[in-house]
């Protein structure tokens, strides 16, 4: 059996009936016992020499506000990367290439968030269908590197990743996998934790302790209520902070995490574990809010250190922008941090991660060609993934010669990049949706180690170019004005002082919406006015004060809107337009009305005649300082 603590596993896990704690071939399966020795079988545990030079390089400490995140596969990403020797790529020597990191600091983001990399199990029905578990959400140990992303015989090649990433100002943020192994129930092989003290690591059906409570849908939960459990989980997230030095943690159905026998508990052993670690408490931690145990949706629940995923965001913006009635007011709730969900105890606009697409799920070029996943290479009969996708193909169902579907597609691309990367919260971008990488309408990807999740770097397209250039704007963008990441939620509070609300949201006509126009179930086109004079007293920053002016038009026909008139002001100057990713700068007056054209987002900020116009200038320069940065590729 697997040390729980090891720090390094070698050789591969071949599967056979010696696995299995009981006969396969018994009448009465899981209460035989299997005596035979399953060694020959099994990986073997490495004692590692852990001495590494670190060198001058430091971790980045980030503050969330300026956070952006890219979350990505080592495998995916690097596997046809031809900047990568072809020996190094899928694994962590290829990740530590200087043209990885720089080309995620040329692009903008901050964090790089690792689909799992504890060693992981191919379950052995994958296999049999030549297939395997690509995602890695089937953990065996919390210590131990995967060893297929290895390409040298010791793990200290990712500490070499992370000491690149950091060198160019990349955090490192690991996806964990606590809430299951890879031991499923009682019918699964015994390859660790089964065998030292199953009735300690895993959670138990109380009156029939043969069986395992369920909460994951995969067989197993682990048992964080157990003292030793719990206190393993917490060796191993310190260990991969201060050994390994990575930045932060997603942790996969964290619900199951905060669960106590009686139910999700924000005072639980676990959240308050990571509350009082002086290590824990420092780093990023982010929940998937959801498990498909009882009360297993908490978004909005987890303790004020905590981000968390937002689905609510991505299910809504999806729906806005496809079209769909009666969204507007749910719309504006999300871009503006989702305090409806929380904005309680203290909590920041930056708990909300907010995305679109993420490896589960469609990624953003097939979220605008599908109407249905097509999940046929999963030899599920494609009864597998989601089918509830909020997808919208705009008339062919995959790819097309149609000029005027495709010009809608890339705008609706970046209509979604867009409304991520202008929002209140922590954007989260998809690798490879920044250029438009498909996997062909699958969307549960989860088995396919191959050119449907590995990113064609070769083969981006000058479509997906212009979208890169047009994704590096809209983040150049957001680092330029801090008013779109704030520290406080805006609600329509007035500044008596200067007579201005930190937010006004306004009709196609540039007035105030009423209580009927939000009702409206119709209604698709709208603005939301930012005033940076009613930002928060004491902030002296570069742009904290620019006043933004965001136009969304959700409607299928051009809108005339009027560009309403701002005290202080002279005239507005158009940053950003989906409709057209490649304009210049331009300047309008008051009582303009901008023709916005039918699904795009269009983004302007107010020129005036005091130091306000030099920081809006100021930015909008430092914005065109990086778009001068060449990409690695």
């Amino acid at each position: 059996m697997i040390d729980p603590y090891a720090k390094q596993l070698v050789g591969k896990l071949r599967w056979g009936p010696e696995l299995f704690g009981y006969r396969l071939n018994h009448a009465d399966k899981d209460k035989s016992f299997d005596e035979r020795d399953s060694a020959p079988l099994m990986q073997k545990c490495r004692v590692i020499d852990p001495a590494f030079t670190w060198g001058s390089s430091r971790k980045p400490e980030t503050s969330w506000e300026r956070t952006i995140s890219y979350e990505m596969h080592v495998k995916g990403f690097s596997q046809l990367h031809p900047l990568v020797p072809e020996a190094e790529r899928g694994t962590f020597a290829g990740l530590a290439n200087p043209n990885i990191p720089a080309y995620l600091r040329s692009l903008g983001v901050t964090s790089a968030e690792l689909l799992p990399i504890h060693a992981f199990v191919d379950d052995s029905y994958l296999l049999d269908k030549g297939l395997c578990n690509y995602w890695g959400y089937n953990s065996l140990a919390f210590f131990a590197p995967e060893p297929r992303y290895l390409h040298s015989a010791t793990a200290n090649e990712f500490k070499a990743m992370v000491n690149q990433f950091h060198a160019h100002g990349i955090e490192m943020i690991l996806d964990v996998v606590y809430n299951h192994t890879a031991e499923g129930n009682e019918l699964g092989p015994t390859l660790s934790f089964k065998g030292i003290d199953n009735a300690s690591y895993y959670r138990l059906m109380p009156d029939q302790k043969r069986y395992y409570i369920n909460d994951t849908g995969t067989g197993n939960t682990v048992n964080l209520s157990h003292q030793r459990v719990l206190q393993m989980v917490a060796d191993s997230l310190r260990y991969w902070a201060t050994e390994m030095r990575v930045d932060g943690f997603r942790f996969d159905l964290a619900t199951i995490l905060a669960r106590e026998p009686y139910g999700f508990d924000e005072g639980g052993g676990f959240l308050d574990a990571c509350r009082q670690d002086p290590v824990l408490s420092s780093a990023k931690l982010i929940a998937e809010p959801w498990d498909i145990g009882p009360g297993g949706y908490q978004v909005g629940q987890f303790p004020p250190s905590w981000a968390e995923w937002n689905d609510k965001f991505r299910d809504t913006v999806r729906a806005f922008w496809k079209g769909d009635a009666g969204v507007l007011p749910d719309f504006a709730k999300r871009i503006t941090g989702s305090g409806d969900l929380f904005n309680k105890r203290g909590r920041k606009p930056w708990a909300s991660v907010n995305f679109v697409t993420a490896h589960d799920g469609f990624n953003l070029n097939d979220l605008v060609s599908y109407n249905d996943k097509h999940n046929e290479a999963n030899g599920e009969d494609n009864r597998d993934g989601h089918s509830n996708n909020h997808s919208w193909n705009h008339g062919v169902e995959g790819p097309t010669d149609d000029r005027e579907i495709t010009a809608l597609r890339e705008r609706q691309k970046r209509n979604f990049i867009a409304t991520m990367m202008l929002s209140h919260g922590t954007p989260m971008l998809l690798a490879g949706d920044e250029f438009g990488h498909s996997q062909n309408g699958n969307n549960n990807a989860y088995a396919q180690d191959n050119e449907t999740t590995w990113l064609n770097w070769l083969g981006i397209t000058s479509q997906g170019r212009s979208l890169r250039e047009f994704t590096r704007k809209l983040i150049a963008t957001r680092r330029a004005f801090p008013i779109l990441y704030r520290s406080r939620y805006v609600v329509g509070a007035l500044n008596e002082e200067l007579d201005v609300k930190d937010v006004t949201w306004l009709t196609p006509a540039g007035e105030d919406m009423t209580t009927e126009q939000w009702q409206d179930g119709n209604a698709r086109c709208f603005g939301m006015l930012l005033d940076g004079r009613a930002q928060e007293s004491g902030i002296k920053r570069r742009g904290s004060d620019a006043t933004l002016l965001l136009v969304y038009n959700a409607h299928f026909d051009v809108v005339n809107f009027a560009l309403p008139a701002v005290a202080d002001g002279t005239e507005w100057l158009a940053l950003i337009d989906t409709n057209q990713p490649e304009g210049q700068l331009a300047s309008f007056p008051f009582g303009h009305k901008y023709a916005v054209t039918g699904r795009s987002l269009v983004a302007f900020g107010l020129s005036a005649e005091d130091s306000t116009t030099r920081r809006l200038r100021q930015g909008m320069g430092s914005i065109l300082d990086v778009m001068e940065t060449p990409l690695p590729l």
